[in-house]
């Protein structure tokens, strides 16, 4: 796999992933309270990169639903509501940090 392979960056990043698209409410919503809570990410536009679609329809199996939020550890989350993601970022200890 190539260092532009976004399959490897999700294997091998540092930073969580956030996958959506500028007009979807639901991404307005969960990047307002990542930014809230400081936690740092790298935001990838959808509608702008064919491949990082190709590599969401991968990790959903099919669909294509936003947000979805990959960790460096691969797990992650899709459509999460403000409770479900709060919940998460408690658990990884991740809120506090900056934004990017």
């Amino acid at each position: 796999m190539s260092r532009e392979d976004p399959c490897h960056e999700v294997v091998t990043g540092t930073d969580l992933v956030v996958y959506g698209t500028g007009w979807c409410p639901d991404v307005r919503r969960c990047r307002a309270l990542l930014d809230a809570a400081q936690v740092t990410y790298r935001y990838v536009d959808l509608d702008e990169d064919p491949a990082a679609v190709a590599l969401v329809r991968m990790l959903q199996h099919g669909p294509r639903r936003v947000p979805t939020l990959v960790w460096p550890d691969g797990r992650l989350l899709v459509e999460p509501t403000d409770d479900v993601l709060r919940a998460h970022l408690a658990e990884r200890g991740t809120a506090g940090n900056s934004t990017s």
